[in-house]
């Protein structure tokens, strides 16, 4: 175990020491709960979730992807994924049509309103993670997925990118 902590904090002198691991798990908490925060400011500003957003934004770059691939994308069950879609279907921002291939099929694409919020960044947790990321030097980056991948593949998501 390492003797300094790896995970800085403005007050370290208020928090007692927490050791690596639970520092690291102090910061990954921070970050969900600044993600659910962002999602509900979204909600207020621009009608719709992170969780929507992302969906929005992954459909607007693959344009008739399947709701399984789409569920593979974002590492859920498709189960999940299921109550975002017919949010979204019944806000007429995606539309779903049978696959000409194979009709058990949906493919998923946007509608005129999805593809305005897809092109709005204002507000959104991809405009804050994308300013961040846009002062980390690359090398850093890579370490970070590298990490976040390892954390993901052992808390159980069956398909890492």
């Amino acid at each position: 175990m390492r003797k300094e902590r790896i995970v800085p904090h403005p007050m370290a002198d208020d928090i007692p020491e927490l050791g690596e691991v639970l520092d690291f798990m102090r910061l990954l908490w921070a970050v969900d709960h600044g993600l659910h925060s962002t999602s509900k400011r979204m909600i207020r500003s621009i009608g719709i979730s992170g969780p929507q957003r992302l969906v929005i934004r992954i459909v607007g770059r693959a344009p008739d992807i399947s709701a399984g691939a789409l569920a593979k994308v974002l590492h859920i069950h498709p189960s999940t994924l299921t109550g975002v879609l017919r949010r979204l279907e019944s806000r007429e921002l995606i539309r779903r049509t049978a696959d000409p291939l194979d009709g058990r099929r949906a493919l998923i694409r946007l509608t005129p309103r999805g593809e305005e919020l897809d092109n709005h960044e204002s507000g959104s947790v991809e405009e804050s993670i994308a300013g961040v990321l846009d002062h980390q030097p690359p090398e850093s980056i890579v370490e970070a997925v590298k990490v976040l991948l390892a954390i993901a593949e052992e808390l159980g998501v069956e398909e890492p990118l």
